[in-house]
């Protein structure tokens, strides 16, 4: 930087050329980095970029849409919980307790914050807050979408397609679609799980599984039951839970009373097992002495109350930082074709297994 930096008076009112005179650049070259023009040298940005924060300078964001058509803000859209109208305040109350919700949103907001980009949180649970969704993106009022969609039948992911808006989904659909998305591998997490308590010698392993609807459900059981096959059981039994603590509690309930005899769980998330480890502790089974107790999410879950909980984590912070990555190359190159990034399981070792 080749000038004096403003005084502090000056740095409230920062101008493009008051970063234009520190970077000893012109204004128009300002304008083209702050406006995130892309045929700028790499080092000529980072001088202007020092420059802005030596100033204090702050875009103004009506003007700088003007220029660059966007809005500057992305919608987060939590979608296909099938929440009936009446039951917004529950659906809210879901969404904002649930810790995979809490990381989705941190990881969005650690990719978003250092770029000005704010995210928007909205819910789509009935057809008239997807038809909300939509209008506030076709009006240009966020430039994108990252969808959350916990529902098979979740209708959104393919109306955002129709409509042409860019769209990232957390998790593979349930039917093919060109849309990006990021995931974890889910069918081998499933498989970790099933090696870990067959190799601490299980002789009767169940599983608490997710919706059958849904994906990760869905590839999480078929995980489990092939590498348990592999290893001697052809049979594992399953009673399905909904992903809640109180579905787990409910499962686990189902499953003592048909094979009491059980010696290992595995439970689709860490709410579901968190509500496996209260029945079994009600019923005087002791973890994992008698029953060894598996999760999946490796979530604030895993941590609160004893013992705590061995689980296969994926990391849904860094997945959501990628999906928004995803999102904001697909605003700069729109005619790039949808892609995939697909994250690896890994086995965490706590007091539970």
């Amino acid at each position: 930087m080749s000038r004096a930096l403003p005084s502090a008076a000056d740095r409230r009112t920062a101008t493009l050329e008051d970063v234009a005179r520190v970077a000893g650049v012109s204004r128009a070259t300002v304008s083209r980095v702050v406006n995130g023009v892309r045929n700028v040298d790499p080092d000529l940005q980072q001088t202007v970029r020092d420059a802005v924060a030596a100033t204090g300078y702050v875009p103004n964001g009506a003007a700088r849409s003007l220029v660059t058509r966007r809005a500057g803000a992305v919608a987060l859209v939590v979608s296909g919980t099938g929440a009936a109208v009446d039951d917004e305040e529950s659906t809210r109350s879901q969404v904002f307790t649930d810790p995979f919700f809490g990381r989705v949103v941190s990881g969005v907001f650690s990719a978003l914050r250092p770029l000005g980009v704010h995210p928007v949180l909205m819910l789509a649970d009935d057809t008239a807050a997807r038809e909300q969704v939509l209008g506030y993106l076709r009006q240009g009022n966020a430039d994108g979408a990252l969808v959350v969609s916990t529902h098979a039948e979740d209708p959104l992911p393919a109306l955002l397609l129709a409509a042409g808006l860019p769209t990232v989904l957390f998790g593979r659909p349930a039917e093919p679609l060109p849309l990006s998305c990021v995931d974890v591998a889910n069918r081998d997490g499933g498989r970790l799980a099933a090696e870990h308590l067959a190799g601490r010698g299980s002789r009767l392993p169940v599983t608490i599984a997710g919706p059958a609807e849904v994906p990760a459900g869905r590839d999480r059981l078929a995980g489990f039951r092939d590498e348990m096959a592999r290893r001697g059981h052809p049979y594992v039994p399953s009673a399905e839970g909904n992903f809640t603590q109180l579905g787990g509690e409910q499962a686990m309930t189902r499953l003592l009373a048909e094979h009491p005899d059980l010696d290992g769980v595995f439970a689709a998330n860490d709410l579901m097992a968190r509500g496996a480890l209260a029945v079994l502790a009600d019923q005087g089974r002791r973890v994992p002495e008698d029953v060894a107790v598996v999760g999946f999410d490796d979530s604030s879950a895993a941590t609160v109350g004893r013992p705590l909980l061995t689980t296969i984590r994926q990391p849904v912070e860094e997945m959501a930082a990628e999906m928004t990555r995803i999102l904001l190359s697909q605003l700069a190159e729109p005619t790039a074709r949808a892609t995939s990034v697909l994250f690896e399981p890994v086995l965490v070792l706590r007091g539970s297994a």
